[in-house]
């Protein structure tokens, strides 16, 4: 089974933007399948790759001149290999605004690579794909569980008798990238090291100037260890024997390889957010269970490891969805004084959900006192929110508009 056999959810907005506007752009990390996605979406457009070492050098001699020999209609893959190609691309869509002219996919994020000078604004749309996400791994169509929370769809549902989420530590385990679908977890595991050693000994060098390669692999595998928690700079370069300068250098580049995701804290006051604490996650979570060591068999007995694994998980997932109706979401976390937590918070406008996130099948009264604390502090703005765990009834919380929800709601 290859990747072109899962459907993307994003297909439908990537085909409204090449339909109203110039440029396009879709980036994600690599091998999630954006030059499937861009061949399948409009077979007859020209494909090009600066993966190809003859075209990127032809690209870097000549940007304007290469862009000008360009057909009417073209992908330009990899093109944060290629920079330079920005302000020709600009110059070329200032003189003909036709929309769809060109693709660009990219496994790195543009407007964050050091020297980028032309941001195409007014002429170019990005989109994100990510890993598959549980509901593309699953085929299932219908609303997703991000929107069914915004929409205020969610209501209680009890099965007959209490039950646990079949199939969540190998849904978590194995992550989204398709490849590694394909084989058997050990193999599965192999593909996921042989990947990030890839990445970081030939993607890198395209985006930033680093001294020590194990370095940067030291660091991932160090986050591995740490996702879903609260950034610290000074820790992670102690542990790591570097400079905390070099810490946050080396974190940004994951950053911009979508490798790792930094979910800024939530307050009320804007400017306070801006000194809080980030979390950080690791994008993928068959990756990340690879990097820290866990296996789909150490479910039940490796719980205080599995747990932030499955808070990063579910954040992705719910990201992921919003990528596909609800780009304007905005995501944050919250933590106050006594350590209270929201996992994740989701604003659109003035408008406020929680969202919380546990591995155990059982529902105590202290759990959703994030969510509670969360709805006082936002108060009129909070709309609800939803506590997501592995039992299988969907049941109403304390706070007015919360639910326990299962896990696997996010893919049904």
């Amino acid at each position: 089974m290859t990747e072109s056999l899962y459907p993307r959810y994003i297909t439908p907005a990537l085909a409204e933007v090449l339909a109203d506007t110039p440029v396009a752009c879709l980036l994600g990390p690599r091998q999630v399948g954006k030059t499937t996605l861009a061949r399948q979406l409009e077979p007859g457009r020209t494909y090009l790759s600066f993966d190809d070492a003859t075209l990127l050098h032809t690209a870097r001699q000549d940007p304007t001149g290469f862009v000008l020999g360009l057909p009417k209609r073209v992908t330009l893959d990899e093109v944060q290999r290629v920079p330079e190609l920005l302000p020709a691309i600009k110059a070329s869509v200032d003189t003909d605004r036709t929309p769809g002219r060109f693709l660009l996919t990219g496994s790195a994020n543009l407007l964050l690579l050091p020297g980028v000078q032309e941001s195409l604004a007014g002429r170019m749309e990005t989109l994100h794909l990510h890993p598959l996400c549980g509901q593309e791994k699953q085929r299932s169509g219908g609303s997703p569980l991000i929107q069914r929370l915004l929409d205020g769809h969610i209501k209680p549902e009890i099965a007959q008798q209490q039950g646990v989420v079949s199939g969540l530590a190998k849904t978590v385990c194995e992550g989204g990238y398709p490849e590694p679908l394909t084989r058997s977890p050990a193999r599965a595991r192999q593909w996921h090291r042989q990947y990030i050693k890839a990445i970081i000994q030939r993607d890198v060098k395209d985006i930033a100037a680093i001294r020590d390669e194990d370095e940067l692999l030291r660091l991932i595998e160090l986050l591995a260890h740490r996702t879903a928690s609260l950034l610290n700079y000074s820790n992670l370069a102690k542990e790591l024997g570097t400079h905390r300068e070099t810490a946050e250098k080396y974190l940004a580049i994951l950053e911009r390889l979508f490798l790792v995701r930094r979910l800024p804290a939530w307050h009320r006051n804007q400017a306070k957010r801006l000194i809080k604490t980030p979390k950080v996650h690791l994008v993928d979570s068959g990756l990340t269970a690879t990097l820290s060591g866990l296996t789909e068999e150490q479910w039940h007995t490796d719980s205080t490891t599995f747990g932030p694994l499955l808070e990063s998980f579910a954040v992705q997932q719910l990201i992921c969805q919003a990528d596909w109706h609800n780009r304007e979401l905005r995501f944050s976390h919250y933590r106050d004084k006594d350590q209270v937590e929201v996992d994740l918070v989701i604003e659109r406008g003035r408008e406020i959900w929680g969202v919380e996130v546990k591995k155990a099948a059982g529902i105590q009264p202290k759990d959703g006192a994030g969510l509670s604390r969360l709805a006082a502090q936002a108060g009129k703005q909070f709309r609800g929110g939803i506590l997501l765990y592995a039992g299988n009834n969907t049941l109403a919380l304390a706070t007015p508009n919360c639910f326990a929800v299962p896990l696997d709601a996010l893919w049904r």
